[in-house]
């Protein structure tokens, strides 16, 4: 595990970018807080200046939207999932197993983008 920040400085609703071997969007919802690959997997923008609606992201550039629980896209222009960490909270510090809790399959780049 490995500590991202203080659980103070995420604002709720709102998402944090923390860096490291990884950088990772760190989002609270509540009293949830969730980590996922910082870059959109439609044209890399960063999910941690995108909007929060209830558990999903939208990226900031083109509007797709990622759940924050599985990564999933909820549809185009995003095709792939972002990867998701487990995450622990304690005495307010947020740490993150940077070994992906989901690894989606990715799409070769041939294929998401129909490139012969």
């Amino acid at each position: 595990m490995i500590r991202l920040c203080d659980i103070d400085e995420i604002p709720d609703g709102e998402g944090l970018r923390c860096t490291g071997p990884t950088p990772v969007a760190v989002f609270r919802t509540g009293d949830e807080v969730f980590v996922l690959d910082d870059a959109c997997s439609h044209q890399g923008a960063s999910l941690s200046d995108g909007y929060l609606e209830e558990c999903w992201v939208e990226c900031p550039l083109h509007e797709a939207f990622f759940s924050l629980r599985t990564g999933e896209p909820s549809g185009p222009p995003a095709k792939r999932p972002v990867r998701t960490y487990t995450v622990l909270v304690a005495d307010g510090v947020v740490w993150a197993d940077l070994e992906p809790a989901s690894n989606p399959d990715p799409v070769p780049a041939s294929q998401e983008w129909g490139v012969a």
